[in-house]
């Protein structure tokens, strides 16, 4: 259960760096996926062509045909103008929020609570799944990429949890939003879990499944590593850490409603680009 900080967190630092022979495979996807509109002109970034070379192993033909798929997926799904408005009602069941701490690299976290799904649809689930991925993705700070996941398992029972829903999460995460994650703590994940993530390791890229990784409040690398890659006054109690406030839904919609703005900002990049 030990994790080599390294590899896991600035290691991604390492790997936004690049070279020039990098770069010219970089003009390469330019030249395949054709001419851009203003959005995709910004979302389609050197750094984020080179996040989709590294998920193809640098194999030019194979990163602009999944680019094109990612683009073609946004222009029909339209993640960045999902609004919190629309997601309001799912947010409020804290299930899944991006909290007001990050790890010690700085990559911003995404907390799941499959406990709390209720009586949620699939359709409105990765809808806010994605709006959250959206806006983790627009708080990440400079030089960085990734970002951690907590998933918290306490009282989870197998009707909580959706093959489906988890198959097409999975799908989304990797293909249209490659080399994002950095960490994916399962914690407290109960015995009856394990048949489960079975079914679900054939849809796991080899990369993804070894960023996952089972954690419990009794053992000790857990808790070490935990320690070494968050602030334990900041951490949720719920992960071990010192921080017992809870998910608090109105200072999480001022937060989330402060963070349009950011996202606004973000994608009218456009004009200035065109």
């Amino acid at each position: 259960m030990s994790v080599d900080l390294n590899k896991t967190a600035s290691n991604s630092h390492d790997k936004m760096a690049i070279s020039a022979e990098q770069q010219a495979k970089i003009i390469e996807v330019r030249g395949l996926i054709g001419p851009l509109s203003d959005k995709e002109s910004v979302y389609c970034s050197d750094a984020s062509i080179s996040r989709y070379l590294r998920a193809r192993n640098w194999n030019v033909k194979k990163a602009a045909q999944m680019l094109k798929q990612s683009l073609k997926w946004r222009k029909e799904y339209k993640p960045q103008e999902i609004r919190w408005e629309e997601v309001a009602a799912v947010a409020g069941k804290g299930m899944l929020y991006r909290p007001n701490y990050s790890d010690k690299y700085g990559r911003p976290v995404i907390v799941m609570r499959p406990c709390n799904k209720k009586s949620t649809s699939a359709q409105d689930m990765i809808k806010y799944f994605v709006y959250c991925m959206e806006n983790a993705i627009v708080n990440l700070p400079p030089h960085e990429e990734q970002l951690a996941w907590l998933i918290d398992f306490q009282g989870v029972k197998m009707s909580d949890v959706s093959f489906k829903t988890s198959r097409e999460t999975v799908h989304i995460l990797q293909e249209y939003y490659p080399k994002h994650l950095g960490l994916a703590m399962l914690y407290k994940a109960p015995r009856i879990f394990q048949p489960f993530f079975s079914m679900l390791r054939p849809f796991l890229e080899t990369e993804l499944y070894n960023k996952v990784k089972f954690g419990y409040s009794d053992d000790h690398n857990t808790k070490k590593m935990l320690e070494d890659l968050f602030d334990m006054d900041k951490l949720e109690s719920a992960f071990g850490g010192n921080d017992d406030t809870g998910f608090d839904m109105n200072k999480y919609a001022e937060r989330m409603k402060e963070d349009e703005n950011k996202i606004l900002s973000f994608w009218t990049q456009a004009k200035s680009v065109s």
